[in-house]
């Protein structure tokens, strides 16, 4: 027996098991897009997120390994070396060889590199209140604690 063209749509027209707009995976994409058009909006000067994440947290520990600043920074070994090589073209950063190991390559902020951090840290501020500025404080709380629980 044929099902009327009622009953297809009907049987269409049930909840699916799996809703796209109620994946974590997919609100976590979407927030991260809202917020990637704040920083670029916001940052004042002409870095990417991840140049940002390289130089402020040179500025925050110093001199460190490439590598330690990767692992610092959530970043791979090529994406670091990345960062790092085209920060160094701009002279934002420099590079030598670790002292104690030839084998590991130490990375410093040039001075011009220190104060695009001291310059950009303010607006990076502005970014991280306007991402979040959707919800009262006790709200930003609760969601920063509940995202340090998931990383």
């Amino acid at each position: 027996m044929a099902r009327s063209a009622a009953q297809k749509r009907s049987v269409k027209a049930a909840k699916p098991g799996y809703v796209l707009d109620e994946q974590i995976g997919f609100i976590l994409r979407q927030v991260s897009q809202r917020h990637a058009v704040i920083f670029a909006r916001e940052i004042g000067i002409n870095l990417t997120p991840t140049q940002w994440a390289a130089l402020s947290k040179l500025s925050e520990v110093g001199p460190c390994s490439q590598n330690q600043l990767g692992r610092l920074t959530s970043m791979d070994v090529a994406t670091i070396k990345g960062v790092i090589d085209r920060l160094t073209a701009r002279g934002l950063t420099e590079t030598s060889p670790d002292p104690d190991d030839g084998r590991r390559l130490m990375v410093s902020l040039t001075r011009a590199g220190q104060q695009m951090a001291e310059k950009a840290a303010p607006n990076a501020l502005v970014i991280s209140r306007e991402t979040l500025a959707p919800l009262d404080a006790k709200e930003r709380e609760t969601l920063m604690a509940l995202l340090g629980r998931l990383r």
